[in-house]
């Protein structure tokens, strides 16, 4: 069985174009099976694989899951990092929590992503000419397609 059905994808794909609809900031999700350590540093490494410390204003985030172990974390750019309060993230953690703790793993990350545009909103607000420089649709880390 798939983790995510195809309008599953479909809705994180929409939620990820809508939120950056409101920021310059570019939002993806990486999704493993499994993550032997600490989801952060999983995160970091993966942050750099999908070239997201390439955006002009060093302003992407992305929202990392490994599903069968119930990790995940979620890490800002530098251009973030510099601007936000230290537990700026903690909210977001918590309401994608709140659905992961009910099994809905779609709509957890769903809601991570509204919020993590909210947010982004505030210090990074939409630009004139702004292109979306990083795809929508999830990245299956571990080359297994939707698991």
């Amino acid at each position: 069985m798939s983790l995510f059905s195809d309008l599953e994808q479909d809705k994180i794909a929409k939620a990820i174009a809508d939120a950056e609809n409101t920021t310059s900031g570019e939002i993806r999700i990486a999704i493993d099976k499994h993550c032997a350590g600490d989801p952060f540093e999983r995160a970091t490494e993966y942050f750099a694989q999908l070239d997201m410390d390439k955006t002009a204003q060093r302003n992407g985030v992305l929202i990392y899951l490994a599903h069968a172990d119930h990790k995940f974390a979620i890490i800002g750019d530098s251009g973030i990092n510099r601007v936000v309060p230290e537990n700026f993230w903690e909210t977001t953690k918590i309401a994608m929590s709140a659905h992961f703790a009910k099994g809905d793993l779609a709509d957890g990350i769903i809601a991570g992503i509204a919020l993590a545009g909210e947010k982004l909103a505030l210090f990074f607000p939409p630009q004139k000419g702004d292109i979306n420089e990083l795809p929508n649709s999830i990245v299956f880390m571990d080359n297994q397609e939707n698991k």
